[in-house]
């Protein structure tokens, strides 16, 4: 029974190999025809293999493009602060120049600035503070003194508060009035 096996093993083994006696081009024909049997069977792997590198480049591609997209925008931001910045330095720098221009022609003009205003209410409020005390000091005094003051003051009154029809006011009883 070997035998019959293995005699029916060659013939097939004959009749799937190219025997000696086929023409060239009969054996390119069958070369040909077995590429192909071998392209049929792993094209379709290598097809998927393809894919499969295609996909991971273009995953890698677009991860590169997104970090630099990612560096660019932030450079780009850096960049616009710090022009940003420059131009509001320049900015306040231009906006101190005209101040100090306008103060000087201010002063040129002969207007007080704010230093001087702020002396002459120093020096207002120091008077006044003054005045409260030296009034102060006047109604301490003996009760001689504000009797005095009290007959000399109805008659300096009735001539500033008072003046007769047709009659002119004198210097005197003006001052009264802007004192009273």
């Amino acid at each position: 029974m070997a035998k019959s096996d293995d005699s029916s093993r060659d013939k097939a083994t004959t009749k799937s190999q190219p025997d000696s006696q086929t023409p060239p081009a009969q054996h390119v024909w069958l070369a040909g025809l077995g590429a192909m049997a071998k392209a049929q069977e792993q094209g379709s792997k290598a097809i998927e293999a393809l894919v499969n590198d295609g996909l991971a480049f273009q995953r890698k591609s677009q991860a590169e493009a997104q970090q630099r997209l990612h560096e660019a925008t932030e450079r780009l931001s850096h960049m616009a602060s710090d022009f940003g910045q420059q131009a509001s330095g320049r900015v306040d720098k231009l906006e101190h120049l005209f101040e100090d221009r306008v103060a000087k022609a201010l002063h040129r003009l002969g207007m007080p600035t704010l230093l001087d205003i702020q002396i002459l209410n120093d020096r207002v409020a120091q008077l006044e503070a003054q005045l409260a005390a030296l009034s102060g000091a006047e109604t301490r005094k003996p009760a001689s003194a504000p009797a005095k003051a009290k007959a000399a003051a109805p008659r300096k009154s009735a001539t500033a508060t008072a003046p007769t029809k047709g009659a002119k006011t004198t210097k005197s009883a003006k001052t009264a009035k802007k004192s009273a």
